[in-house]
């Protein structure tokens, strides 16, 4: 089973009837989904994963942004997160990076949502893979996640 067949399995689970989309040129960078898209960068809700001490803390952001680790998420999480390796973020979420959805881990995880996402009407998340996204409107995308929602951004 690949990264997205893994992720359809969860979003069942949770009762999530995504419209994904596949595109083989890939969408492994926000760049590479917003121009596979054809939309802005800033609507691509990248999934970066850290680590914390009791799990990982998966960070969902605007493409557009870089995430202030050192001061703003230790200000909401109470701890600065660690860099996570590859193998860290396969291990803790399921998926290889490039592909980590915003919800669908196979452990339980720490959810934060960057607030600049609530200003769009439909941002883009990945699937599992790093050649599948698909759509979601922010508040769903906060409820579906059990997301905290702050202020991450450099």
């Amino acid at each position: 089973m690949d990264g997205h067949e893994l992720w359809l399995s969860q979003c069942e689970k949770i009762g999530f009837n995504p419209s994904p989309r596949k595109y083989e040129e890939g969408t492994r960078t926000s760049q590479d989904a917003a121009d596979q898209l054809g939309c802005e960068v800033a609507h691509i809700a990248k999934s970066i994963v850290f680590e914390g001490p009791e799990g990982a803390v998966v960070v969902i952001t605007s493409g557009s942004n870089r995430v202030e680790r050192k001061r703003k998420l230790k200000r909401i999480l109470g701890f600065k997160p660690g860099m996570a390796s590859p193998e860290y973020v396969q291990k803790s979420t399921g998926y290889a990076i490039g592909g980590v959805p915003p919800f669908g881990h196979m452990s339980p995880v720490t959810v934060l949502m960057d607030e600049d996402l609530m200003q769009y009407d439909l941002v883009w998340g990945a699937g599992g893979t790093p050649q599948t996204v698909f759509p979601i409107a922010p508040q769903e995308l906060r409820d579906v996640s059990c997301a905290l929602l702050g202020d991450v951004k450099q």
